[in-house]
């Protein structure tokens, strides 16, 4: 065999590597690689370190050189090190833990003492502490000729990310992309005016501090307004820094400037740009050309009772088909966007920027204009609409024998509520729903039957957590929070969007068409193994090997009605990967899908939009076709949207935690019942059922034990008494404090400690002072 060198690492003569010692700062390995022998496993973490875009088990392979066996051997090593928390996989690619992924959106946030830009991920997990900074590499000469977008201090952009060379700068260095939003240096906070003239910005992020507004920098800033500020270079009298108002907000006692403060901290795009607007008025009806006209099939829209927009109807009837007795038709129709939603239009770029709707309680901010969410693309019932429709036929154990897409005409037959349509099959029909009951209704649950074996023998993931619902007052403030039931209706409407959504994928990927999947990684060995040792301290136990869906869903029943079942449901929804978008198929294995793509929401997601274009080219159904110049950019949008879902997850949580500590500021003293939900070495998060609120507990306030965290039991124990506090338990707490511009809630323990398991290998000290002295810290949703 012969020496090769390390692919990307430089080499003083042919298979000699140059040692560490020598080369210093350039960051090379000190073992020699044998070309089509698996490195040492140190390589090989380097190698998927400097080379983020080449670190799938093929592309490692093929740099090494290794075939047959030795790339058997490989697939171990490589499981080996993602057993040891070393690596991590998304998708197909490995990366180090914590390592930014070969395409990230950034902020600009400021300079080096070179003048160069510094960016940081515009989304970045709180538990992985500070974001890593990011050294921005524009060439002078490229920006002169036009080839690089030239990114500013406080823009948004996406880039390709490469591992800095430079030992003493930034771990990473950027190209920019495109440049997604201009200018975001801005800050928010609420001004307070103070004796003498001027006043305090007073933080709304939990880790801010507050800033200096001279009289002169005030604007038409007045005390508890909302404002924009630009932060000044030089410190204030006080030693705080100064900042100037740019604009005001409005107040901040207003009723909806809580849902305000994430829309302009997050950077959401909430005001639609006046060429956006003028082409969504000036859009005509679809006419018929390249249109079936199915105005006569009864489909119906089936939403939530407030709904505005109705972008998805369904019809089902029996197979007439002597081929399939016992089958059923089912028919999905969805708003026909792409129809007036065309590539690199204002509409199209405003859509792409935004990446999908975002809903507060309070208020909606749309992916596209009302013009087009709320009137041309809405399935009004007895209104002429066009739709993108899925034709799917099952048999009689649910299985899908075939499907066909067509673009139609329809006319929505009748708007009803899932309430409504519920009553309706339980008994309790309205004047609306009578009529419908035995043509429409009555068939639809029979087929939703017949899709549910199919469901039933797919397993897919069941976990059990209820989600909570704030509804509001008149005047913005929380009413109550609230669990809505869960219907067959909502199961119905459910289980017919996956079908058509698996129809779409399946459809392009027989005419080879690109696309943009709705992927879900399996959970990584590492969060295996963290699920694996909690379960055997409470009994239970997780298979090795190729994990499904299923696997979990035995646990997860195992857990039902016993002190356990929430704790169980919280850490296996802990070791699940996120969902994200992407133009290469993994799979979806939460539903236990090979095949899935979003296609039933295009008002909303642009994925949607993306999906409903590559069906009307691919198929040959008229404009509004997906264009080369798309096709060639979908690992850019995959990633663009992908981050958009996180920031608008981010910003609707945000809100949540405000309100919620609004609504609780006037109860601090009092008590309550609740739950522990997080266990941190540095102290304990209570959930209160009743408000969906989650609290901090500093570990310096539960006594005067010392406190050792314990991972495998997630507790906290007492190193002397033994007793102590653990994931699930319930628990009474005292409000100490809440900071509603923060969203935060700080609690005080007041149930004793029960006696802890021992025998843990995992025992950690625990911090005696909470990280985030005296406000809470809530955890993110996963």
């Amino acid at each position: 065999m012969t020496k090769l060198p390390h692919p990307k690492i430089r080499t003083t003569g042919p298979g000699k590597a140059r040692s560490r010692k020598a080369e210093g700062a350039a960051g090379v390995s000190t073992q020699p690689i044998i070309h089509g022998a698996v490195p040492p496993r140190e390589v090989l973490l380097e190698f998927i370190s400097e080379n983020p875009d080449r670190a799938s088990k093929r592309e490692i392979a093929k740099a090494f050189g290794l075939k047959g066996d030795a790339r058997i051997e490989l697939k171990e090593v490589l499981k080996a090190l993602e057993q040891d928390g070393l690596v991590q996989k998304s998708r197909k690619a490995l990366s180090r833990p914590g390592a930014l992924p070969p395409v990230t959106v950034l902020d600009i946030t400021t300079r080096d003492k070179d003048g160069d830009l510094i960016g940081r991920p515009a989304e970045w997990p709180e538990e992985l502490g500070v974001a890593p900074a990011v050294a921005i590499r524009q060439s002078s000469s490229d920006m002169k000729k036009g080839k690089t977008p030239v990114g500013g201090l406080g823009d948004r952009v996406l880039a390709k990310i490469f591992p800095s060379k430079d030992r003493a700068g930034p771990a990473y260095t950027a190209r920019v992309i495109k440049v997604i939003d201009k200018r975001r240096g801005a800050l928010l906070g609420v001004f307070r005016e103070m004796p003498g003239g001027g006043g305090r910005l007073m933080p709304i992020e939990r880790r801010g501090e507050e800033m200096v507004i001279e009289a002169a920098d005030l604007g038409d800033a007045k005390d508890g307004d909302l404002v924009e500020v630009e932060v000044g270079r030089a410190g204030s009298r006080l030693g705080l820094p100064r900042a100037r108002v740019l604009s005001v907000v409005g107040s901040v006692a207003s009723e909806k400037a809580i849902s305000m403060i994430a829309i302009h901290a997050h950077g959401i795009p909430y005001i639609f740009p006046q060429s956006v607007l003028d082409e969504a008025e000036a859009a005509k009806p679809a006419t018929m050309a390249h249109r079936e006209d199915w105005r006569h099939v009864p489909l119906i829209t089936i939403d939530p009772a407030d709904a505005k927009d109705h972008d998805d109807a369904v019809y089902a009837e029996p197979d007439p088909s002597p081929d399939n007795p016992g089958g059923v038709i089912v028919t999905v129709a969805i708003a026909d966007v792409s129809y007036y939603v065309r590539t690199k239009s204002p509409l199209d770029r405003e859509a792409l920027k935004r990446g999908n709707s975002v809903y507060f309680p309070d208020r909606v901010v749309p992916m596209l204009p009302e013009r087009i969410s709320n009137d041309l693309c809405s399935l009004r019932e007895g209104v002429d609409r066009p739709a993108l429709a899925v034709r799917m036929v099952f048999s009689k154990e649910g299985k899908k024998a075939g499907h066909t897409f067509h673009r139609i005409m329809m006319k929505s037959a009748a708007k009803l509520s899932y309430q409504q349509a519920q009553a309706a099959i339980d008994g309790t029909p309205d004047d609306k729903t009578g009529p419908l009951l035995e043509p429409i209704l009555k068939p639809l649950w029979a087929a939703y039957a017949t899709m549910k074996r199919g469901r039933d023998r797919r397993q897919p993931l069941e976990l059990d957590m209820p989600e909570r619902k704030i509804l509001l007052k008149a005047d913005g403030t929380v009413d109550r929070v609230f669990i809505p039931d869960r219907l067959d209706a909502h199961k119905l409407i459910e289980e017919m969007m996956i079908q058509a959504n698996v129809a779409a994928a399946e459809t392009l990927e027989k005419k080879q068409q690109k696309l943009i999947y709705r992927v879900h990684d399996a959970p990584t060995l590492s969060k295996q193994e963290v699920l694996r040792e909690f379960l055997g301290t409470i009994g239970m136990s997780l298979a090795r090997g190729n994990l499904r869906s299923n696997s979990f869903n035995g646990i997860l029943a195992k857990a039902v009605d016993t002190p356990h079942q929430t704790m169980v449901n919280e850490m296996v929804l802990r070791s699940q990967s996120q969902a994200v978008y992407s133009p290469e198929n993994i799979g979806h294995f939460g539903l236990n899908l090979m095949k899935y793509a979003h296609f039933t929401s295009p008002i909303r997601r642009y994925a949607d939009l993306i999906v409903h274009r590559a069906l009307v080219g691919s198929l040959g159904l008229g404009e509004g076709a997906i264009t080369p110049d798309e096709e060639a950019a979908l690992d850019d949008i995959a990633a663009e949207i992908s981050t958009f879902e996180r920031r608008a997850m981010a910003a609707e949580r945000d809100t949540i935690n405000r309100l919620i500590a609004h609504h609780l500021a006037e109860k601090v003293g009092e008590e309550f019942d609740g739950q522990i939900s997080g266990v941190t070495k540095s102290g304990l998060f209570v959930s209160l059922p009743q408000y969906g609120a989650d609290g901090f507990i500093p570990v310096s306030t539960l006594g005067r034990d010392y406190f050792l965290y314990d991972e495998a039991h997630q507790a906290l124990t007492g190193e002397k008494s033994g007793l102590g506090y653990q994931l699930g338990d319930s628990v009474s707490v005292r409000l100490a404090e809440a900071v509603p511009l923060a969203g935060a809630l700080r609690f005080e323990m007041l149930s004793e400690g029960r006696k802890m398991p021992v025998g843990s290998r995992s025992f950690h000290k625990a911090s005696r002072r909470p990280k985030i002295p005296g406000t809470a810290r809530r955890r993110g949703r996963r």
